[in-house]
């Protein structure tokens, strides 16, 4: 774990994997609403393993810090959709940016940083990407874009965004906003999956889809190498 400190004065941990060489693009991962659980370090080692510098944020850490919950008790769902209703957005969007800053300074890194998140972190990667123009952005089955599309205007760098076409989060009409929203954006690349249920990409999740995946992943593997060099 690595120490980032927020832009307000504050520090908060943050999982780091390494890739073998020691050195390579930044990529920040930004959580579901579990927390920097083993899926999310999982996809942080998955990126290192492909040639990136890849850290996790604890987007929790001004509610409870350390939170590592999985998808597999009711319990738990309680308790991410309670830490998720009690996220101040703002902040959870200045605190990735501050991951990135950090990232862009890690002696591993070569100064080009990278975005991707997933659910939660989808949306924040969006808004990230809006607001604090990391070098690229990736988003899987973010959750309330269609909120915040008049930010659309202040997108300058590459942004890729995943959508399943089943997400029970995420409905057909809100889908429709984000398409229509940003399509005419060049910036802009958007790719549905019409029959992939939310968290599709969740190893082990009840909605995994293995093909799907690996698609995805393969997509936003070639966009990172395209955009971070």
């Amino acid at each position: 774990m690595m120490t980032v400190k927020s832009f307000d004065g504050a520090e908060f941990q943050a999982y780091i994997a390494l890739p073998a060489s020691g050195y390579g693009p930044g990529i920040v991962v930004l959580q579901e609403i579990f927390g920097v659980n083993e899926y999310m370090r999982s996809v942080c080692d998955w990126y290192a393993a492909h040639g990136f510098v890849a850290i996790c944020p604890d987007l929790f850490w001004r509610q409870e810090p350390g939170i590592q919950l999985t998808d597999q008790t009711e319990a738990e769902w309680q308790k991410a959709f309670a830490l998720y209703q009690g996220l101040d957005e703002a902040k959870a969007v200045e605190d990735s940016a501050a991951a990135v800053a950090f990232l862009r300074k890690h002696p591993a890194s070569n100064g080009r940083v990278g975005v991707v998140g997933f659910c939660l972190g989808g949306n924040l990667a969006w808004l990230l990407s809006a607001r604090f123009k990391p070098d690229c952005a990736v988003g899987y089955y973010g959750v309330r874009i269609e909120k915040t599309l008049n930010e659309a205007m202040n997108l300058s760098s590459p942004l890729m965004l995943h959508i399943a076409g089943k997400d029970e989060y995420v409905p057909p009409a809100a889908q429709k906003a984000v398409v229509d929203g940003l399509k005419s954006n060049a910036n802009v690349t958007i790719h549905l999956y019409p029959d992939m249920e939310h968290a599709f990409a969740r190893m082990g999740g009840a909605h995994y889809d293995r093909a799907n995946a690996e698609l995805a992943n393969g997509r936003t593997s070639t966009f990172f190498r395209q955009h971070l060099g």
